[in-house]
């Protein structure tokens, strides 16, 4: 395809050729002073995301009451990394590979109100939050240059939140992330292997030792994982095996959103507010490559990863992969079990 002077203009993905991973380049370059700003989130004064107009962005979706004030408002990002407009202009330079960065960044405003997160305005706001995700997530897997869409947030410094106000992100991009594309040939390997998935293979024997349980419910299980990467790190995981998170039931919902407001209350009681990064894993869009995933709706598990950032990562294990536990995961389920919601 021949670059447009459009292309020029768009932030691009370029391929790492050795390990293979995907990284965002933006268009115009950051100037060393640009960093040197303070990048918390404001204790007071203006927030883009408070108030109707909330920054004067167009919204995309919404949730309001009898009133018709909003309670769940979904935005396009202040500063999105991905399109939605123009072709993925695919090209190799040299060794290289590069393609216009093609997707959809998008804030889920989980709460009207600044400081108050969505899991202390009652039962309902967060399975707002939960009913937004799953309908953004099945519009946007209507595009078929979508690859893969990632629910996530930043909750806290230094979590990468910089702006306080309680809000997730939505991300569809043109590719599959390393690390997704690392736990979907896993799973895919272990299910060649053995004929199951490891995800419910992993649930039936953290069920069996109740070593790192932390919570059950009728439809999820709650557990700090065997090889955690950070202290009190927990996993959500939906007892119905389903790859995907948009196929989710009703009943689901509902229990993803009481056992998400129990959690980070729990978490938030035990750490004193840590800053913490969440992420829902979910199968990757199967309309662009089916057969090379023939096997995804019996191999993969969706399932949520919440990461309290209450540790550094030192230069061992940014060069290594490798991560040191301070906290084993038997000790921080006993802590998050033991340590009361407050309801």
């Amino acid at each position: 395809m021949k670059e447009t002077g459009d292309d020029r203009n768009m932030n691009e993905i370029r391929r790492e050729p050795l390990l293979g991973r995907w990284v965002a380049v933006l268009s115009e370059s950051m100037k060393p002073e640009d960093y040197l700003s303070s990048m918390e989130p404001s204790a007071g004064g203006h927030c883009d995301l408070c108030g109707e107009e909330s920054g004067g962005a167009e919204e995309i979706y919404s949730v309001r009451d009898e009133s018709g004030k909003w309670l769940v408002r979904v935005l396009p990002a202040m500063v999105p990394v991905f399109s939605p407009e123009g072709d993925l202009g695919r090209k190799g330079i040299g060794i290289y590979d590069r393609m216009n960065a093609i997707g959809v960044n998008e804030m889920l405003i989980e709460s009207p109100q600044h400081n108050v997160q969505p899991e202390d305005m009652g039962p309902d706001q967060m399975l707002r939050v939960v009913e937004a995700f799953s309908a953004r997530m099945t519009e946007l897997e209507k595009d078929v240059r979508v690859r893969h869409i990632m629910i996530h947030k930043n909750c806290g410094i230094p979590s990468g939140d910089a702006c306080g106000h309680p809000h997730s992100l939505i991300t569809a991009t043109p590719v599959i992330p390393k690390r997704v594309k690392e736990e979907l040939d896993g799973a895919k390997q272990y299910y060649e292997y053995k004929e199951r998935c490891i995800f419910c293979d992993i649930m039936r024997e953290e069920e069996r030792l109740k070593e790192r349980v932390v919570m059950e419910t009728p439809y999820f299980l709650v557990f700090c994982p065997y090889a955690a990467r950070f202290p009190f790190e927990f996993w959500i995981l939906p007892r119905i095996h389903n790859c995907s998170f948009r196929d989710v039931t009703e009943e689901e919902k509902r229990d993803l959103s009481e056992t998400l407001s129990i959690m980070f209350k729990k978490l938030r009681r035990l750490l004193k507010n840590p800053p913490y990064n969440y992420v829902l894993h979910t199968a990757p869009s199967r309309i662009p490559r089916r057969n090379h995933w023939h096997t995804l709706g019996e191999d993969f598990h969706w399932h949520i990863e919440v990461m309290p950032r209450i540790k550094s990562i030192g230069s061992f294990e940014l060069g290594s992969g490798m991560y040191t536990l301070t906290t084993s995961p038997e000790d921080a389920a006993k802590y998050l079990k033991e340590v009361s919601h407050g309801d």
